[in-house]
């Protein structure tokens, strides 16, 4: 294969990322070929994670983030851990500071292999999210699915992680409520000019939650990094847990937990938790073909 560059299948608590290696190039993986490489089983992701050479000082790289349909997304916390493996594998550093179109990330991967990512301040003003009209507080906003007297979803809490997300407070189950019908038509709602992440949240004590995510440009996903930490940020806004929260992610496989903390120092966010590598290949980034190389090893963790 001409033009290749090295890729890693890897997830974050079944979050499906493929962490592209384009330092050195001057050119992106072009939409197209993320599309041709989601529609493969084998090469299927909900992110692309595309390593460019830095370009502020102080970083270590730029990542361009895409969505399985193409589009741009301006965050992805599983992804960034991912990245954070396969760099820390590959260099022996375990702190890293990315640079991606939400801002600037700094991540650390710990002894005992988890990994935390500093998500930044979240964003709750209106226009910033952004929302198509204005709410004065967008702990609770106006929008709802199903009849009116008996909506089956509403008043979800509003705000941004770097991409804007809608995260609604559920008494029962997440998995018993069927967010593949109601995702994309909420995701996609008039009231959501660059469309929306949309969580559903049980609150089951003050110090966890358990979320599934309807993620923008990507579907149903296993998990959602910024989705956990959009919802563990607004329990804390409404008051329904402390600021830092167990995410325990309902359609990770195998199961697993986010620790998510919002600090009162600075209100930065920080999320903690397991990156895994699978395989690794050549894909060439103008089309999506692409050939696997490297089975997953022993220890779990392999560097581009």
């Amino acid at each position: 294969m001409s033009n290749t560059v090295e890729f890693a299948k890897m997830n974050g608590l079944g979050n499906k990322i493929l962490v592209v290696d384009m330092r050195g190039r001057t050119d992106r993986v072009a939409p197209q070929a993320a599309i041709a490489l989601a529609a493969d089983a084998a090469t299927a992701f909900d992110q692309i994670m595309a390593i460019h050479d830095p370009r502020v000082d102080g970083t270590d790289a730029f990542i361009d983030i895409l969505n399985c349909d193409g589009s741009k997304a301006q965050a992805c916390g599983n992804g960034t851990r991912c990245v954070v493996q396969a760099l820390a594998a590959e260099t022996g550093r375990k702190a890293f500071t990315f640079q991606t179109v939400a801002g600037i990330l700094n991540a650390v991967e710990h002894a005992d292999g988890t990994i935390s990512v500093d998500m930044g301040r979240p964003v709750f003003e209106w226009d910033r999210v952004p929302l198509a009209e204005e709410f004065h507080d967008t702990r609770r906003i106006e929008l709802q699915i199903g009849p009116i007297d008996d909506p089956v979803l509403h008043s979800p809490s509003a705000m941004s992680m770097g991409n804007p997300h809608a995260v609604f407070w559920v008494d029962r189950d997440v998995m018993s409520y069927d967010l593949a019908r109601f995702g994309p038509l909420l995701e996609n709602h008039p009231i959501f000019p660059e469309r929306a992440n949309i969580t559903l949240a049980q609150v089951t004590s003050r110090t966890a939650m358990t979320t599934r995510t309807w993620e923008r440009g990507a579907g149903l996903t296993l998990a959602c990094g910024s989705a956990a930490c959009a919802a563990a940020v607004s329990g804390a806004r409404t008051g329904r847990t402390g600021r830092k929260v167990d995410v325990h992610v309902a359609s990770a496989n195998p199961p697993g937990i986010l620790t998510i903390e919002w600090r009162e120092s600075d209100d930065h966010v920080v999320m903690t938790g397991p990156a895994e590598w699978e395989w690794s290949g050549m894909l060439d980034p103008a089309t999506g073909a692409w050939q696997r190389d490297h089975e997953k090893p022993a220890d779990g963790a392999a560097a581009l």
